[in-house]
């Protein structure tokens, strides 16, 4: 299945804040996330992707249908130069396929310099994902220090 992510547009807005529900429900076994009194994940940085030049959100597609696979969430990295990997969501249905390998390496080559990814914390199925999709588009080059993933991709 070919993919392609596609810069979330404003009248997508809230099938973007529905994926990342989801995803922050899913994520809540392992990171304690909590939801407030209106059964809601706060993420009090989602307005800033349709207002912050240093942030870029995507929904993942299959090329040929145009269906709804998932999603990414990028920013620039606090502090440092290059990008970090802020969400990121394959719908359950459609994960280990290859979905999520060839939506982040299209999310790698799209912007290029250093890279860090942080793994969904206390989920080893998360941590595993991520070594395997950074190894090999690294080739190994790349360490994980303090729960995250670094790399450069400037080439």
């Amino acid at each position: 299945m070919d993919i392609r992510l596609d810069p979330v547009k404003p009248h997508e807005k809230d099938t973007l804040f529905r994926l990342l529900q989801y995803s922050l429900f899913e994520e809540s076994a392992t990171d304690l996330n909590e939801m407030n009194g209106e059964a809601i994940f706060d993420y009090p940085w989602f307005e800033l992707y349709f207002t912050d030049a240093d942030r870029w959100a995507y929904i993942i597609r299959e090329q040929e249908t145009d269906k709804l696979l998932g999603f990414v969430m990028v920013k620039t990295r606090e502090g440092y130069p290059g990008y970090m990997i802020a969400e990121f969501m394959v719908i359950p249905k459609y994960r280990r396929n290859g979905i999520g390998r060839r939506a982040a390496t299209a999310c790698f080559d799209r912007f290029r310099g250093e890279w860090e990814v942080s793994p969904a914390f206390g989920s080893e199925t998360a941590y595993q994902f991520w070594k395997g999709v950074i190894d090999s588009y690294t080739d190994g080059n790349n360490r994980f220090e303090d729960r995250k993933f670094l790399f450069c991709n400037a080439k």
